[in-house]
């Protein structure tokens, strides 16, 4: 059998490792269109702020280790331009070569993840301007990270944007954020999003909200970010507004897209065309709250993604159960969490909900260090069924967001959450989780 997968990193080299061992007679070629594979794209940030000195260090198992250990034909500046479903072909341009190249296969995966977006704003091409997804966009702007270079303005206000804001501080580099939304941190519900911001401003970052990026300007460097509503001066400027899914090359295959462009799988990563796979940020997501195909591009849903279609691919049965949108951001001294659906999401679903937010404690509130935390709780009115929870602040956080989105997974009430037996000492918690405490008040 002839395997091809499009892609190395997460979900692509999660799958041909599923093969290997399941398979190890069969050929695995695997297309990547950089020159790096299986490297952590969520420690980008960190390697900018110096707390990961050696980007190397963000490579979980290199190329060589693929090829001489696992016999895969792991090849580099690969870049699929084609896909030939009936003659089960790939095509496209090794880019360092300039040189056309073809590969048959018997079974495709796509796992061609997503890029950065960078809308056509005029001034694109001036020196200064990054994205930031791959290791050698985190290396330019380290490069580009001069004495000089002192005001750093990022466009968007997500999670990517706040984690590099967060890390430029740290390199003592003044940072100003703008965002086209009314809010810092749109996913959340408003109450978060005005801690978020309280943060950003209690460490200096100016944020300005409401603004439209319209143009950059400079003579060969960029010096003023052009909105429309004002212009500011920048050093350099890092975009960061979101992905897209790469899914381009499909577009003539009868492969079935989704509205963000993602392509349709089913829980066996199956696609639409007989003998092609798609996993990870190029693909859809099963959100078993929303009971509806999802995109939510992250680094779990790839690496669990890519491991089930590998196994499908070597014919050992595995299904894609889903996922709730989970996430945990580190922001300065705060910590941002989410699981499951908000209020907007509900709204837009029709969902009769209750929503509630409430201040709370950790752990015991006599123990010394137990800060405040805010949480946001959702809940389905009719079926008492929890929806979703938001959560924010200096401790405990990830703790109640995991515990949540297990919650959320078995499609818990709130009165089954009350029966949770969560472990209580005073350095820990409360003997009513915060969660609980919520879950009793809704």
């Amino acid at each position: 059998m002839n395997v091809v997968i499009i892609g190395g990193d997460a979900a692509g080299m999660s799958a041909a490792m599923q093969i290997v061992r399941a398979q190890p007679d069969w050929k695995i070629t695997v297309l990547e269109k950089g020159a790096i594979y299986s490297y952590a794209q969520c420690g980008l940030p960190y390697y900018i702020g110096g707390v990961v000195q050696d980007s190397n260090d963000l490579i979980a198992r290199k190329r060589e280790v693929f090829e001489e250990k696992h016999g895969i034909d792991a090849r580099i500046y690969h870049e699929v331009t084609e896909v030939d479903p009936e003659e089960q072909v790939v095509k496209g341009t090794v880019t360092d070569k300039n040189e056309p190249f073809e590969v048959p296969y018997d079974k495709l995966l796509v796992a061609a993840g997503a890029s950065p977006v960078m809308p056509p704003f005029d001034g694109n091409e001036l020196e200064g301007i990054h994205v930031l997804k791959t290791i050698p966009d985190a290396r330019k702007i380290v490069e580009d990270m001069k004495e000089d270079v002192l005001n750093v303005t990022i466009v968007g206000g997500g999670y990517i944007g706040l984690e590099v804001a967060e890390n430029l501080v740290e390199r003592g580099r003044k940072v100003r954020l703008i965002d086209l939304a009314d809010r810092l941190g749109s996913a959340y519900d408003p109450e978060i999003s005005e801690k978020i911001q309280a943060e950003a401003e209690r460490n200096g970052i100016e944020v300005i909200l409401g603004e439209s990026v319209k143009a950059f300007e400079g003579e060969n460097r960029v010096e003023r970010v052009v909105t429309d509503q004002g212009e500011y001066l920048a050093d350099m400027v890092v975009v960061a507004i979101g992905v897209k899914p790469n899914s381009g090359f499909m577009k003539n295959t009868g492969v079935h897209l989704h509205d963000s462009g993602a392509i349709l799988v089913n829980p066996y990563m199956e696609t639409s065309v007989k003998n092609i796979y798609a996993a990870g940020d190029c693909a859809t997501q099963y959100n078993r709250i929303k009971e509806k195909d999802d995109y939510v591009p992250l680094g779990t849903h790839a690496n669990k993604q890519g491991r089930i279609a590998g196994s499908n691919i070597a014919g050992q049965t595995k299904t894609f159960k889903g996922m709730v949108g989970t996430s945990v951001v580190k922001f300065f001294n705060i910590t941002i969490g989410k699981t499951g659906i908000g209020e907007e999401e509900a709204k837009e679903l029709g969902i009769n909900y209750k929503a509630i937010g409430y201040d709370t404690a950790p752990y015991s509130h006599y123990y010394p260090g137990s800060d405040a935390i805010f949480i946001r709780m959702l809940k389905h009115k009719e079926t008492d069924q929890l929806l979703g929870v938001q959560a924010v602040g200096n401790t405990g956080i990830d703790k109640r967001i995991d515990v949540a989105a297990t919650a959320l997974y078995h499609r818990m009430t709130t009165e089954d959450m009350e029966n949770l037996d969560i472990g209580y000492a005073p350095p820990y918690n409360s003997p009513w989780d915060p969660l609980q405490q919520g879950a009793r008040r809704i």
